[in-house]
């Protein structure tokens, strides 16, 4: 670990109107902007950007600065989720949570509970469910569900979002039936027989999500206080957020004008919004506290690899008459690509399966030939199973992988029985991306999976679970130290976002966003970085978090 002091007397772009805060006795970590790491004991900010970090030398250089004394705490930047979902987020915080239940039974008895609670409902929704932790292993039914609750619809997104489960009165409503046939992109899970069983994956719960009360202003502002409550008390000070509507892309400008804004937001429009092109043509959006900018677009390759929709150039090992889904059709890539790097949008393209990641490469370089583009920091996002062929591609073309490492540890007592060991050599490959210099910009992909990102580094640096299994790591080859996990939490993902240069550190000019943690992530044990806890969040010199 090289170390680093600096001292910073001004920022001559920068003029103060305002006595400095000068942050002493803490344990301070940062990267400057080459990566390298800096232990300092001091920090002063003021007017929300870092005036200097260094040592008790600051207190002679700003003697009218307020002192707070940091109670030898450990300081670190704000951490950056670099794929997220806030109103999923939120909403999951708001309606019935199924993560870690053991069974379809106790799913749909609790779910039945919440309706009781809530008769105020017209729908009821959840989120959470993964079938792969039941006994059986199976998909649940819309039997399981209507047994407990028949006279409202019901709607369950899997914890990857990449399915639903859903009850009679659901169906119906939608009119899915025995006739009904599979849309583009989706799988309508069925019996023997050929009738739905109350499964719905990837692009068929389109079917069924037309249906859905809409959200208003108010939901909307629900979910956002909830996301960002949540976001703020395990220390993200900024979060990029994959994939929003239009309806969702003005709410966010409205907050940021009232500077209500709950933390920094990064938001991806979603390629699938009708209104895409208008979008697109109004140009980029920026305020100038930092606090929203919106110059990318999510799109969709495929699916998950627990539901088994992401798509892969061989069957499933344990599906052989299955090789996913494609959520964008082979002929929309091009004009998809072109509009909107034509437009000088950054394109961040969901790709989970070795099919999608190649095609969304082979699209990338024939753009870039075409109509230019490669300097706008695309990014796959996922990048979960890739031909090691192709990860080199990845770097040639400048594409970045945004990763989520919690997802190798959930994943783990499932993938090899989807793609077999052979395909696994590039699967969750963090290491080898970075070994051969691609940046990695990491997140959770939360609700998906927990948003604490301390559950992340812990996964990035162990590729163990939290309760230390496997014993020596899951493909422990691909395992990063923690300096390389905290870099793509915090500068890499900022650059993922083309802001390097004021989030994403504590350097001199950057935005005072750190939190105050209760242990040294540096000096524990690999094993316990998860059990660090959130003191305070600060974000542009402001606290927005205590314990």
């Amino acid at each position: 670990m090289r170390i680093w002091l600096i001292v910073a007397i001004s920022i001559l772009s920068f003029v103060a109107s305002a006595a400095p805060t000068h942050i002493t006795n803490v344990r301070g970590y940062t990267l400057d902007n080459d990566g390298q790491l800096i232990v300092f004991s001091n920090l002063v900010f003021d007017g929300g950007k870092v005036l200097a970090i260094g040592n008790q030398e600051l207190i002679t250089s700003y003697p009218t600065a307020t002192l707070i004394d940091g109670n030898n705490r450990v300081l670190l930047p704000g951490l950056i989720d670099a794929h997220g979902h806030i109103m999923g987020l939120g909403e999951t915080l708001l309606e019935v949570d199924l993560r870690d239940i053991g069974s379809a039974a106790l799913a749909a008895q609790k779910v039945r509970d919440y309706a009781n609670q809530n008769s105020e409902l017209a729908w009821i929704t959840g989120r959470g469910w993964n079938q792969v932790l039941w006994p059986d292993k199976a998909f649940p039914t819309a039997k399981q569900l209507d047994e407990y609750i028949s006279d409202r619809p019901v709607m369950l997104s899997r914890v990857d979002g990449h399915a639903s489960w859903v009850n009679s009165k659901a169906l119906a409503l939608a009119g899915i039936t025995k006739e009904t046939l599979d849309p583009p992109g989706g799988k309508i899970v069925r019996d023997k027989s050929g009738n739905p069983t109350g499964v719905l994956i990837d692009n068929a719960d389109l079917l069924l999500t037309a249906h859905l009360p809409k959200s208003s202003t108010e939901s909307l502002k629900s979910k956002l206080n909830a996301a960002g409550k949540h976001l703020l008390s395990v220390g993200i000070t900024s979060a990029h957020d994959a994939g929003i509507g239009e309806s969702v892309y003005e709410y966010y400008q409205q907050r940021v004008a009232e500077h209500t804004l709950p933390v920094r937001i990064y938001p991806m429009i979603a390629a699938t919004a009708p209104n895409l092109s208008a979008m697109l043509e109004k140009g980029f959006v920026q305020d100038q506290y930092d606090y929203l900018s919106i110059r990318s677009v999510k799109a969709y390759g495929d699916g998950a690899l627990g539901s088994r929709g992401a798509a892969l150039l061989a069957p499933y090992s344990d599906a052989p008459e299955n090789s996913g889904l494609l959520l964008t059709r082979k002929s929309e890539f091009k004009p998809l690509f072109d509009l909107v790097l034509g437009h000088g949008f950054q394109l961040n393209f969901h790709a989970i399966g070795d099919r999608a990641n190649r095609m969304v490469l082979d699209q990338f370089e024939d753009s870039f030939k075409r109509i230019g583009g490669q300097e706008l920091r695309n990014r796959v996002e996922h990048a979960q199973v890739v031909a090691v062929e192709d990860i080199p591609r990845f770097l040639s073309l400048k594409i970045i992988p945004s990763m989520q490492p919690t997802h190798a540890t959930s994943d783990k007592n499932m993938a090899e029985d989807r793609i077999g060991a052979e395909r696994l050599k590039g699967a969750y490959a963090w290491h080898s991306f970075l070994k051969q210099g691609s940046p990695l910009a990491f997140g959770s992909d939360f609700p998906v999976e927990l948003a604490n990102p301390f559950y992340g580094l812990h996964a990035a640096v162990t590729r163990q679970d939290r309760d230390n299994q496997p014993v020596d790591g899951w493909i422990p080859e691909e395992a990063l130290s923690v300096q390389q996990a905290f870099r793509a939490f915090t500068l890499d993902a900022a650059y993922a976002a083309h802001q390097e240069k004021i989030l994403g550190g504590l350097t001199p000019g950057k935005w005072a966003d750190f939190i105050l943690v209760d242990q040294d992530i540096f000096k524990v044990e690999s094993k316990d970085i998860w059990r660090t806890q959130v003191l305070q969040t600060w974000i542009g010199g402001e606290q927005r978090f205590k314990k």
